[in-house]
């Protein structure tokens, strides 16, 4: 994945994403305290801030909406729809013509008839893992994927990410405070704070 991405942003808050960054990379880390500007970078590759310019293997992202990126998005909260099964949630995308063996490799195939308030924290994460994939992304963005999850849970997860890498080779971008997760999971680290980049690190393989 090469990608190329130029972002500022102020708010009255007093909130800024000041960056322009250029890397290739399989898999890319940010890292940085809470209110650094991780999530929001994010939001932006994923067409949901204005103010940035976004390019991803050559393919100019910067005016497109947020459905025509090909960009599957996990937030931390989730965000599954609740008035649908979990099966429905997996297929919501027009792309998502089939749960292939989805359900399996992430082990929700026993919550497919369930509502989304019937599932934990954890098979919520992973049922919208799911759905990011099956949109059939070409980029895949997570955002804290482990964070408020056990140390069995937070390893369980990490495994699945590191298998959907090798089964898949899906490009993603992966948001965490825990620099460890990172270093495990990326062979691309930017290191964010205040809003702005302050380290940079990379090396072969993931």
């Amino acid at each position: 994945m090469k990608l190329e991405v130029a972002v500022s942003i102020r708010r009255a808050s007093g909130f800024t994403l000041e960056m322009s960054e250029r890397c290739d990379a399989d898999a890319l880390g940010v890292v940085g305290p809470s209110g650094s500007g991780k999530s929001t970078l994010l939001q932006v590759i994923a067409g949901l801030e204005s103010g940035a310019r976004v390019v991803v293997d050559g393919r100019d992202l910067s005016t497109l909406p947020p459905e025509r990126r090909e960009i599957g998005y996990v937030p931390q909260d989730a965000a599954l729809f609740p008035h649908l099964s979990v099966r429905r949630n997996l297929l919501y995308s027009p792309r998502a013509t089939s749960l292939d063996d989805v359900p399996s490799a992430l082990g929700i195939e026993s919550l497919l008839d369930r509502m989304p308030r019937n599932l934990s924290g954890g098979e919520r994460r992973r049922v919208a893992l799911g759905r990011a994939i099956l949109s059939r992304p070409r980029l895949l963005l997570l955002d804290e994927p482990m964070s408020g999850l056990d140390e069995g849970r937070r390893r369980e997860t990490m495994g699945l990410i590191r298998d959907l890498k090798r089964r898949t080779g899906l490009p993603m971008i992966l948001v965490s405070h825990r620099a460890d997760e990172v270093a495990e999971l990326t062979n691309r680290l930017l290191r964010i704070e205040a809003g702005r980049v302050v380290g940079r690190e990379g090396r072969d393989g993931a």
